[in-house]
């Protein structure tokens, strides 16, 4: 009976000890991952694709399709760093420190190519090449920066890897249905499901 007595507490001292572990697991996973992306910015950034393609889709890769992508990509920046802060300062986080700023740098070196390859290959007359050159860079980025966040982020940077690829071995004419279908359908689908996974 005494020996009974003795041992009812360890049930309730194993679920402590498990709740605490859980605690101490969920506080590492934060502290080594970016969660502060905005799935409902991704699905804005992916409307915003879909509407550039609508607008350019007469234009055959001349300087107003250049920079009609330049300014979507620039705009849909802003809404995605504008949106980030939010979400992270609602967690308690800071955007550029811990994870967030290993996210940022990982993004860096594919967004830093693509600016470098855009005038290049566009004064070399091989502007036909840039949907799947930015679609690989970008899928690129998504791909190092994801080891920092959530994972779907990184399976988004597969998937736009892949429409990369898909879009160099196509005829250069298809190029902006392929900018249609990765920067405005994909981010739209890999938004609404960071929505409904991960919050917002």
């Amino acid at each position: 009976m005494n020996a009974q007595r003795h041992l009812e507490p360890v049930p309730a001292l194993h679920d402590h000890a498990m709740d605490n572990i859980r605690f101490i697991r969920e506080t590492m996973e934060r502290a080594v991952s970016f969660t502060a992306v905005s799935g409902r910015c991704g699905v804005a950034v992916g409307v915003i694709g879909v509407v550039t393609a609508v607008v350019v889709r007469s234009r055959a890769f001349d300087s107003v399709w250049l920079w009609s992508w330049i300014a979507a990509a620039a705009v849909s920046c802003a809404i995605w760093t504008w949106a980030s802060h939010r979400k992270a300062r609602a967690a308690g986080m800071r955007l550029f420190a811990g994870p967030g700023r290993k996210f940022a740098l990982n993004l860096a070196p594919s967004f830093t190519a693509a600016a470098a390859l855009t005038p290049a290959l566009f004064r070399a007359g091989l502007a036909g090449l840039l949907p799947g050159a930015w679609l690989l860079l970008y899928g690129a980025g998504v791909i190092t920066a994801g080891a920092f966040s959530i994972r779907i982020v990184a399976v988004m940077g597969l998937a736009f890897m892949a429409l990369g690829a898909v879009a160099l071995a196509c005829p250069a004419s298809w190029g902006t249905i392929f900018m249609a279908a990765g920067f405005g359908v994909l981010h739209v689908i890999f938004g609404a499901l960071i929505a409904r996974r991960h919050g917002g």
